[in-house]
C-alpha cells in the first residue's frame, strides 16, 4: 500500500494525502510551484513579501490578530516558507479541527486584502529581516555562493530580495505576481496525519471553483562557466564563512541518490570526512558540512564552514583536497555502508511526524510531479555502489575547477584562487 494518496480536481489542482491513522493531529499544507525564481529583477523579493502579506487579513478575518486568534483558538501552529522554486503555507492542529485549519488557509490565499497601510508597515519588517540576514554570515554565505554560481538571474538572487525593490512594492506588484502564479495547476493541497475520510470533498468545496489557467514556466537556469572562481564579500569579522563547491545535477537526475551518498560521505555527521579533517584533526572550524542542493534544472555539491580568519587559506586548501580525493580514490566498503545507513536514517527521522511526511511528499509532487513512496528512496540509496560514487565524483568534481564564496576581512581573491 502506497504512503500517499493522490487526487486531481477538475480544475487541475492536486490533493496529496499521507494518512497516519495513529496520529492525533493533522498538518494541512498548501504548497505552490512558485517562488523567488518566478520574479523579475523589478519584483525581486515579492514572493517572500507576498508570503508575509497573506497573514495580514481577509474580509472575513480583517486583521493578522483575527487570523492568529482563530488558529490559537484551536490550539494550532501556523507558518509559511518561501524557497526559490516553491512556497508553502501550513496549519498543524488536533485532527478534530481540520476543517477550521483548511478554511483559514484557503481564506488567506484566496481573499487576502493586501491593504496599502499593511504593505507600507510590513516593508519595515522585511527590511529588518534583510538586515538580520546580511548580519548573519552563516546564512548569508549561501546567497553569496549562489550568486557566484548563477549570476544575475533569479536563481542567483537572494530570496528576500533587494531593499529598493521591497520599498518600491505596491498593491499591484503583489496582485501581478499572485494572479500570474497562484493558479490550480501550480497548487497542491497536502494533508498528513489523521486526515479524515472526507478530506478530498472538503478541499473540493473550498478550491474546486478556482478557474483552471495556464501559467507558463519561468526562464530556464543558466549555470555560469565552471571554476576556479572566487567571490569575496568583504566584512570585518572574527570568523570567516565559506562555501567551496561545484555545479552538480538537477533534482530528477538518474544519479540523484549517488550524489546524495557522495555528499553524505563528505560532510554529513560527526564521522564524515570534512568534520574529521577540518574540525577534529586541524581545529579549523566550529561547524563544517557537505551537501548537495538541487533545483529542477541545476544543482551544486558544496561544503560550508565557519573558520578562523587567520587560517582561512588552510581551511580552503583542506576542503578542496577532500573534494578532490573522493574523485580520485574509491570509498571503502565500511565507510560506504556507514554513510548509507546515515543517509537512510536521517531520511526516516524526517518522516516520523505528519508535517515531515507531507512536506516530503509535497516537495516531490510540486517540483517533480510525483510523490514517490519513501521506500523508493531507501531502495535508491541501497543500490549505490562505491564505483557509482567515484564515477559521479569524477564527473562533477574531477577535471573542474572549484568555486569559492567567502565572507570575511579579505581583499585578495587571487590568493584563494591559487588554492583551488
Amino acid at each position: 500500500m502506497s504512503t500517499f494518496e493522490r487526487h486531481t480536481l477538475e480544475n487541475g489542482l492536486r490533493v496529496l494525502l499521507a494518512p497516519m491513522p495513529q496520529a492525533t493531529s493533522v498538518t494541512c499544507m498548501i504548497m505552490l510551484a512558485a517562488g523567488s525564481r518566478y520574479e523579475t529583477r523589478e519584483t525581486s523579493g515579492i514572493a517572500h513579501f507576498s508570503e508575509h502579506m497573506f497573514f495580514k487579513g481577509t474580509e472575513r478575518r480583517p486583521t493578522a490578530r483575527d487570523i492568529g486568534t482563530e488558529v490559537d483558538g484551536i490550539g494550532g501552529e501556523f507558518n509559511a516558507f518561501t524557497g526559490k522554486e516553491y512556497t508553502g503555507y501550513y496549519v498543524k492542529c488536533a485532527a478534530e479541527f481540520r476543517d477550521t485549519a483548511l478554511d483559514v488557509l484557503v481564506d488567506m490565499l484566496r481573499n487576502s486584502k493586501f491593504a496599502e497601510d499593511e504593505i507600507q508597515r510590513e516593508k519595515g519588517v522585511i527590511v529588518e529581516e534583510m538586515n538580520m540576514y546580511y548580519d548573519t554570515p552563516r546564512d548569508f554565505i549561501g546567497g553569496v555562493y549562489e550568486e557566484l554560481l548563477y549570476g544575475d538571474q533569479p536563481l542567483g538572487w537572494d530570496i528576500i530580495g533587494r531593499k529598493e525593490t521591497v520599498r518600491a512594492a505596491e498593491r499591484d506588484t503583489f496582485l501581478g505576481y499572485t494572479d500570474r502564479w497562484y493558479k490550480p495547476e501550480r497548487m497542491v493541497v497536502g494533508l498528513g496525519g489523521n486526515v479524515g475520510g472526507d478530506a478530498v470533498s472538503k478541499i473540493e468545496q473550498l478550491l474546486g471553483d478556482l478557474p483552471a489557467t495556464e501559467t507558463g514556466e519561468p526562464a530556464a537556469a543558466e549555470v555560469q562557466a565552471n571554476g576556479p572562481r572566487v567571490k569575496i564579500h568583504h566584512k570585518q569579522s572574527d570568523q570567516a564563512h565559506l562555501c567551496v563547491g561545484v555545479p552538480s545535477y538537477p533534482l530528477a537526475h538518474p544519479d540523484r541518490y549517488v550524489l546524495q551518498l557522495l555528499a553524505t560521505v563528505l560532510g554529513t555527521g560527526m564521522s564524515s570526512r570534512l568534520f574529521t579533517e577540518v574540525r577534529e584533526r586541524r581545529g579549523l572550524a566550529y561547524y563544517v558540512f557537505g551537501i548537495n542542493h538541487s533545483y529542477t534544472d541545476a544543482g551544486s555539491l558544496y561544503s560550508q564552514a565557519g573558520v578562523d580568519i587567520n587560517r582561512a587559506d588552510e581551511a580552503v586548501e583542506t576542503i578542496a583536497r577532500e573534494l578532490k580525493r573522493i574523485a580520485e580514490e574509491p570509498v571503502g566498503s565500511a565507510e560506504l555502508e556507514k554513510s548509507r545507513n546515515l543517509a537512510k536514517g536521517r531520511f526516516l527521522l524526517q518522516l516520523e511526524n505528519p508535517q515531515g511526511m507531507i512536506m516530503f511528499g509535497l516537495r516531490r509532487e510540486v517540483l517533480e510531479g510525483e510523490a514517490v513512496d519513501p521506500q523508493a528512496v531507501q531502495e535508491g540509496l541501497d543500490a549505490v555502489t562505491a564505483e557509482d560514487i567515484q564515477r559521479v565524483a569524477q564527473d562533477v568534481i574531477g577535471g573542474h575547477g572549484l568555486n569559492l564564496a567567502l565572507i570575511g576581512p579579505f581583499d585578495d581573491a587571487a590568493k584563494f584562487e591559487a588554492l583551488l
